[in-house]
């Protein structure tokens, strides 16, 4: 399967820069996997096609600013550091730039000594391990000196970064959002339990995985990295119940869809469990475990593309994202949203 099978035109002037005011006042493309049929909505009109009994699937993580400026302790030269996962206390698995010159040994100063690093490890793709010293708490050293960790493709300043959390982000872990829930609101979300839908929580802590993009022209030899999920009892007890009494398995986001699909056995019976998964979903790949997804616009040749590819069957998303072209829809991840149903 060939990577240029997943491209697409996209002018740039699409690709959504700042959130909208109200959340759920982004447009909604409603695709229907078996018809091909396309309808444009609001994302505020999702609760129509939800039923009593349906299990909807957040993902519960939070993002934290990842994002820290520094100086090499040697020779002041300036360092960007990306916080990708937490290895063991204080070691995190880090992207670099510039990284050429980050070898192991070097030390880096984060807001005039407040907080230092050095780089004891160089791993897969170029990825370093940085050990971090410091006084107090490290999350509240990082709320003080780091930044919410935008996608390169968003140049505009966010003005609340709270913009960039889903309203019920609750675990910290992430190094960026996953964007579908970025569209509900409080508000939105009582309604949805007022209409009889059960919501459950899980948690994938986004890292480099969902967004490395694909090098290879085979998509089968893309090696996915890996990232932390966890399914509780109490959760996934919730979505076995939805399931066994014939309703809908709705998973809100790709992250949420590869965390169900990667602790659902072949019966369809999601267990809880705690561990690191790579899974790569694309075109052939059989769902145990969502019936439906809501889910953002992506990136041409992305495996998130694949994913949805994979859902919907790759001419119809692609026929999709030409039409969402053509009317003008919001892409990426402050853009509209597409329900797969």
């Amino acid at each position: 399967m060939n990577l240029k099978e997943f491209d697409y035109y996209l002018p740039e002037e699409l690709i959504a820069q700042d959130p909208l005011p109200d959340r759920t006042s982004s447009r909604l493309m409603v695709l229907h996997k078996d018809t091909g049929e396309i309808e444009h909505r609001h994302f505020a009109d999702i609760i129509e096609y939800l039923n009593p009994g349906d299990c909807l699937v957040i993902n519960d993580t939070k993002v934290i600013p990842a994002r820290l400026y520094g100086t090499k302790v040697e020779t002041g030269a300036v360092i960007e550091i990306l916080l990708l996962k937490r290895r063991e206390n204080d070691v995190w698995e880090c992207l670099v730039k510039p990284g050429k010159k980050a070898k192991p040994g070097t030390v880096i100063s984060f807001g005039e000594g407040i907080l230092t690093g050095e780089i004891t490890d160089i791993i897969d793709d170029g990825n370093r391990l940085i050990k971090f010293r410091y006084e107090g708490i490290f999350e509240e050293i990082l709320d003080q000196l780091g930044e919410m960790p935008l996608p390169p493709y968003i140049t505009h300043k966010l003005q609340d970064k709270n913009r960039y959390q889903t309203v019920y982000a609750k675990n910290e872990g992430s190094a960026a959002a996953p964007t579908a829930g970025l569209h509900f609101t409080e508000e939105l979300l009582d309604r949805i339990r007022k209409k009889g839908i059960v919501i459950a929580s899980v948690t994938l802590h986004v890292g480099l995985g969902t967004f490395r993009p694909v090098k290879v022209d085979n998509i089968l030899e893309h090696h996915m990295h890996s990232e932390y999920i966890i399914v509780s009892d109490e959760e996934a007890d919730k979505i076995n119940s939805a399931r066994k009494s014939g309703h809908r398995i709705i998973s809100v986001g790709t992250t949420s869809c590869r965390t169900l699909e990667s602790v659902t056995d072949e019966d369809g019976i999601v267990k809880a469990m705690s561990k690191d998964t790579d899974i790569f979903i694309y075109p052939g790949y059989k769902f145990k475990a969502i019936d439906c997804l809501i889910t953002n616009f992506h990136l041409p040749e992305s495996t998130l593309l694949m994913l949805v590819s994979a859902l919907a069957g790759k001419e119809q998303i692609m026929n999709a994202y030409e039409i969402a072209v053509q009317e003008k829809y919001r892409f990426f991840s402050f853009g509209d949203a597409m329900f797969i149903v």
